[in-house]
């Protein structure tokens, strides 16, 4: 089976045009993402027919669990999907149906190849319910005092089509033992479809330094669910101006928010190396 690998700022998963094809996906995720044994990646990213827009995107997790959206994995899908004809190449927008609803996406060519691209990501959910949250007495969750791992961090929460819990913090968000903490919070029984976690140092108005726990695939490069999510939260709160910079640790998304309306995204995309997937497995029905 044909597969490429590629990363948005460090986000990486493995792309397969699945059209007609029917597999275990979940355990074929499962066995690509291993980062010793397989390919390594944060997940597998298939392109499949829609009858409602120009291209279906879904997604698996590391662990094999199936996520509703990718920010990253959207943008490189799109430029996956253009070079192998699954849509045409000249495609000025290409709308995307995903778990979440259709996003349209606006590649970017350079030297016939698409290197970045604007997502619309939709419009952020603050409602418990939305997210979801378990907050009994609560219409929203803003700067809620959340112990884990023998501290306090104030969550806001937030749905960008995944559930995501923000932390605003003074400690730099390098030093903070997110490996051991970010567990802990995804699997928390407030949020009952899990969440995604990410903390946030405030640089100023129009740049934020993050780091993320992605559920499902734990400690990664970049989200650009939780960029959005970060922003979203920030500029709700009166932190944040419309247009943000995000530094992840795989690199830099740009955030604009004016606090009504759909949410847009701006990131690069890479592909890494194509291949053939050969390894002996129960991944066909």
């Amino acid at each position: 089976m044909q597969f490429t690998k590629m990363h948005g700022a460090g986000n990486d998963y493995v792309y397969i045009d699945a059209r007609a094809k029917d597999k275990d996906w979940p355990a074929l995720s499962i066995a690509m993402s291993d980062r010793h044994r397989g390919i390594g990646s944060d997940g597998l990213i298939l392109a499949q027919e829609s009858d409602r827009a120009d291209l279906r995107m879904s997604m698996y997790n590391a662990d094999g669990s199936e996520g509703k959206m990718c920010g990253n994995g959207i943008r490189c899908l799109v430029a996956f999907a253009m070079k192998n004809g699954i849509v045409p190449a000249d495609s000025s927008t290409v709308t995307v149906e995903t778990l979440s609803g259709d996003l349209t996406v606006t590649p970017t060519w350079e030297d016939g190849r698409v290197t970045r691209a604007v997502v619309g990501m939709g419009e952020p959910g603050f409602a418990v319910d939305q997210v979801p949250v378990v907050a009994p007495g609560h219409d929203t969750l803003v700067d809620y005092p959340l112990s884990v791992g023998g501290g306090i961090f104030g969550i806001s929460c937030v749905s960008m089509g995944n559930p995501h819990a923000v932390a605003f913090i003074d400690t730099p968000v390098d030093e903070v033992p997110l490996p051991d903490l970010g567990p802990k919070i995804e699997h928390n029984p407030m949020f009952p479809e899990q969440v995604n976690f990410e903390i946030v140092n405030i640089l100023d108005r129009s740049h934020v330094k993050v780091r993320v726990w992605e559920r499902g695939s734990g400690l990664t490069m970049a989200c650009g669910t939780g960029a959005c999510a970060v922003v979203a939260v920030g500029r709700q709160n009166g932190l944040l101006d419309d247009d943000v910079t995000v530094s992840l640790p795989g690199g830099e998304l740009q955030i604009h928010w004016p606090g009504t309306g759909e949410v847009t995204m701006k990131g690069p995309v890479e592909e890494v190396f194509e291949g053939e997937w050969s390894a002996q497995d129960t991944t066909s029905h």
